[in-house]
């Protein structure tokens, strides 16, 4: 068994000694801590709080926060008004809650017959700002988040500059691998460019609440990036360490750090946080022919708002920035001197764009099978991929085996040896896996594919992989914000008709 889960089970118990000694001093049968829902009816009465309480006991993640409360409202039952006491009480209730109990000094007063003591200016502060920071952290870690979109990696579906919601309780919560962190901080201090917002003395291994629902194919989805675990303090998650590895050679990315700087380490959950729609689900096969996606040998369906490349041939004439600025029209390039363009275009935008009339022909910008971009993942000359040619691969399925191989070696000896934890070796063309002959694989966690909707510019699955479960933060549910950073606030800044809107 987990040492975690012993541990967890042990301090639970714990607990639960610890309050049933104290409903005991509240005059209350011990035993009643054990009847499920009864217990925090009785534990809501020795507080003395308002039964409304209960609906918020019932609410996943909200019902851990009202607990942390309940807990402190039993400290001060005790004449525990501290607020060093009540952080011991939260923190470790597994031994407060039992001295409480049984020291014979401590005594238990009804909340009516107690008379806390006066909290002075600066305390009532102190307190006010712990407790928002300790509501606000609960929600973010376990309920919703708030990103904005960077990149645009996901136009049109999602534009530079809009402010979403991720809900983290549709897939199930994790719990995160390094709960001792700065608030409200991802991985890096404010106001420095390399130093951690988190400590590393404890780090959790991967757990996840159970979710309200499951990754479907086209959900637009938010994860840590999996080329993220070790990079270069210069190029951050801009560039794929292994990449500069690839391209510059390992000793060069490590010893020229006047170039690349220091190469560093993150656990999971400090990893950069990226959003793609969900192509690939765990047993699907993914291919790509002639840039159209194909899952399990059907066409792609519901892909939100795609772009790809195009060359636009004019007669010669230049066309109207406001006009393209009508077509949504953000990545376009003056190819020649001659009115033609480069432009990313969605399947509307083409078909306005013909209408035009100095529009000769709209061509799609289509790299043929057969030839190889060394940026694709598995990065080997077997495979011969690119962005618009790719597969076919099958996405990994937790439990599943598969026959290993030199050839298909290349495709999961990152997930066996990085993302599953094994010790991989080849010596004689031979596959040993923690020390053993490996003719064969079973996966321990599912897997997914990712790709932009901006299907030309987008550093995606096809670049890096598959994304590991425990990678999976959560789903894009809202936009409730949308500001273009090119224009100023009298200048459309805000985009009125990009607001409050569900994700697709």
């Amino acid at each position: 068994m987990n040492i975690y889960l012993i541990l967890t089970i042990f301090f639970f118990i714990l607990s639960l000694v610890g309050l049933w000694a104290i409903f005991q001093k509240a005059g209350y049968p011990g035993w009643t801590i054990l009847i499920p829902f009864y217990n925090f009816y009785i534990w809501l009465k020795i507080i003395n709080k308002p039964l409304w309480w209960y609906i918020f006991l019932l609410i996943p993640f909200i019902n851990v926060f009202v607990v942390l409360l309940m807990i402190v409202e039993i400290a001060k039952c005790f004449k525990k008004y501290g607020l060093g006491q009540q952080a011991l009480a939260v923190l470790f209730p597994f031994a407060y809650l039992p001295y409480l109990g049984f020291s014979p000094n401590e005594h238990y007063i009804d909340p009516d017959e107690a008379t806390p003591p006066k909290k002075g200016f600066v305390r009532e502060w102190v307190d006010a700002i712990i407790f928002a920071v300790i509501a606000a952290s609960i929600i973010r870690i376990f309920l919703v988040e708030a990103y904005t979109i960077p990149t645009s990696s996901m136009e049109k579906s999602l534009l530079i500059g809009d402010y979403l919601f991720v809900s983290k309780i549709h897939l199930g919560a994790r719990v995160p691998n390094t709960p001792l962190s700065f608030p409200f901080v991802h991985h890096t201090m404010p106001l420095t460019q390399n130093t951690k917002s988190y400590l590393e003395w404890i780090e959790l291994p991967y757990r996840r609440f159970p979710g309200w629902s499951t990754i479907d194919n086209m959900d637009v989805i938010v994860f840590n990036y999996p080329d993220g675990d070790t990079l270069s303090t210069t190029f951050q998650s801009n560039a794929s360490y292994y990449q500069l590895v690839r391209q510059f050679g390992r000793d060069n990315v490590w010893k020229n750090k006047q170039y690349f700087g220091d190469i560093i380490a993150r656990p999971v959950d400090k990893r950069e946080n990226f959003i793609k729609r969900c192509i690939g689900i765990p047993g699907d096969t993914i291919q790509i022919i002639n840039r159209v996606v194909y899952i399990d040998g059907k066409e792609e369906r519901n892909p939100g708002e795609r772009q790809f490349k195009y060359l636009v041939r004019t007669d010669g004439t230049s066309i109207n920035t406001r006009n393209l600025d009508k077509l949504g029209i953000t990545e376009q390039i003056g190819t020649d001197n001659q009115g033609n363009y480069e432009m990313t275009l969605t399947d509307e935008a083409v078909s306005k764009l013909k209408n035009y009339t100095n529009v000769r022909k709209i061509e799609p910008m289509i790299i043929p099978p057969g030839y190889r971009d060394s940026n694709m993942f598995p990065h080997d000359s077997a495979y011969p991929w690119n962005v618009d040619n790719y597969g076919p691969i099958v996405i990994p399925k937790k439990g599943t085996t598969i026959s290993l191989t030199m050839e298909n070696l290349p495709l999961y000896r990152r997930i066996i040896d990085v993302f599953e934890n094994n010790d991989l070796d080849v010596r004689d063309s031979v596959i040993y896996i923690n020390g053993q002959k490996a003719g064969n694989y079973t996966f321990n966690m599912d897997y997914y594919w990712m790709m932009g909707d901006n299907r030309h510019n987008s550093a995606d699955s096809r670049y890096w992989g598959f994304v590991p479960e425990d990678h999976i933060v959560g789903e894009a549910i809202f936009v409730w914000l949308s500001l273009d950073d090119k224009k100023s606030l009298f200048d459309g800044k805000i985009r009125w008709n990009k607001l409050m809107r569900i994700v697709k």
